[in-house]
């Protein structure tokens, strides 16, 4: 028979696995090209994902809730004029059928892995079952692997963790025992739970799956990155004074409104190109200098949780592509409209506190990147203003910028040159330019 597998999609670079939340179809239904198949979440995102095919659905393998691996299939489709008989399962395939999946990844098949599952009353996922099949892992010696996820659920760190860490053992291999190298083990980090009381008049309000999953994120980034934060004070009198002066002209020209965040985008941009060293990413005992400059721009939704959609390219557009991107991204995040590929790829990020009239923050690094900057809000101070006939006092337009940044990789003079040049390039801004 002609059959199509639909494969757990890949939705971010640092996305390994995903949840599957809700299916739309059942076993033995038709659906046509298009038609949306399953609902999945993980902690950048909730998708939708279409059927590439119209045919029959012949299999789901996995229910609601589970956690699948990317790459694996999900779902098989028996193609539309396929027989779904033994005669038709020997023969050729369709050539639409074997395009089709010839299109799409293959990922090596884990068959085997689903008895750690049987033989345990602990729940691995199948990227965790994968990594263990491949790594040699017995049933027993996953046993003893600590999780920190959810309910003491083995993630893809633990186990990668433990491998890096693994103590004087034999792995066994299917083919050749290997002997590994003494080391010492380092203890599995610790779930550190507050025990709190509570009284009659205090309300309980259970945290939402994002809520949750930013929880986790932001715990694992200071988990892993030592941050450390620098402040530097910006004269932005320029860029207020000329928003103020083109700001109707530009809507009526473009179409769009022009707040500060696209001049603030441009001078990220520009300094992230002057300072690859903070546009980078930390793999072990490698760092990866990230050859596109993506900058995330944190958005809050009514709801009170954040999401990060990303500008592509930033450093490769003007003020007036900046400005339309930010827009229509920060208006599909209040809609719940983004799709997987805006959240993808982001190799900086940029919060602004100054939306909610906060002078400073310190902001939490967004994994895997090494930085993040914080926006102030503009205020209005005397000022001391050299002239050449002597210093006099005036009114300015000033701003902090605060830069967290992963300790690791990025020392002060690093990450203080770079925060610096930002400024720059802010006091630096032609108040006579064209829009």
């Amino acid at each position: 028979m002609s059959t199509f597998e639909i494969l757990m999609p890949k939705m971010g670079e640092s996305v390994e696995e995903a949840t599957i939340t809700k299916w739309f179809i059942s076993e033995g239904d038709t659906v046509q090209e298009d038609d949306v198949l399953l609902e999945i979440a993980t902690d950048k995102v909730d998708s939708e994902i279409p059927s590439p095919v119209a045919g029959t659905i012949k299999e789901i393998k996995y229910q609601v809730d589970d956690v699948v691996a990317v790459g694996l299939p999900v779902a098989v489709i028996l193609l539309e004029g396929a027989e779904d008989t033994e005669e038709a399962s020997t023969s050729a395939p369709e050539e639409k059928g074997a395009a089709a999946k010839a299109e799409l990844p293959v990922v090596e098949s884990v068959a085997g892995s689903d008895s750690i599952n049987k033989n345990s009353d602990r729940f691995y996922s199948p990227l965790v079952r994968s990594i263990a099949k491949q790594e040699g892992i017995s049933i027993s010696e996953l046993e003893q692997v600590a999780g920190s996820g959810k309910d003491g659920r083995v993630t893809k760190n633990d186990i990668q963790q433990y491998l890096e860490n693994r103590g004087e053992a034999v792995v066994e291999k299917p083919v050749e025992k290997v002997a590994v190298k003494s080391t010492p083990v380092a203890p599995a980090p610790k779930e550190h739970k507050v025990n709190v009381s509570v009284s009659a008049n205090d309300e309980i309000v259970e945290m939402g799956r994002m809520r949750k999953l930013i929880a986790d994120h932001m715990v694992m980034s200071k988990q892993v990155s030592p941050h450390v934060t620098s402040v530097v004070e910006a004269d932005v009198t320029n860029i207020v004074l000329w928003r103020n002066k083109v700001k109707d002209a530009y809507q009526n020209k473009y179409g769009q409104k022009i707040t500060y965040m696209p001049v603030f985008t441009e001078a990220i941009a520009k300094a992230l190109r002057d300072f690859p060293g903070v546009n980078a990413s930390v793999d072990g005992d490698r760092i990866i200098l990230r050859k596109d400059v993506n900058v995330g721009m944190a958005v809050a939704l009514p709801s009170g949780d954040l999401i990060v959609p990303v500008i592509k390219h930033a450093d490769q557009k003007n003020l007036v592509g900046l400005t339309g991107d930010i827009n229509r991204l920060a208006n599909l995040a209040r809609e719940n409209k983004l799709s997987p590929d805006d959240i993808q790829g982001g190799t900086f990020t940029v919060t602004n506190f100054g939306s909610f009239k906060n002078i400073i923050g310190t902001p939490i690094i967004n994994q895997p990147q090494v930085a993040i900057l914080a926006t102030g809000s503009i205020e209005k101070k005397p000022a001391v203003i050299e002239t050449p006939t002597g210093d006099v006092i005036g009114i300015r337009h000033k701003m902090f910028l605060s830069l967290s940044y992963d300790h690791r990789v990025v020392d002060g003079a690093l990450g203080g040159g770079f925060l610096r040049r930002i400024a720059d390039y802010l006091e630096d801004f032609d108040i006579n330019r064209d829009i």
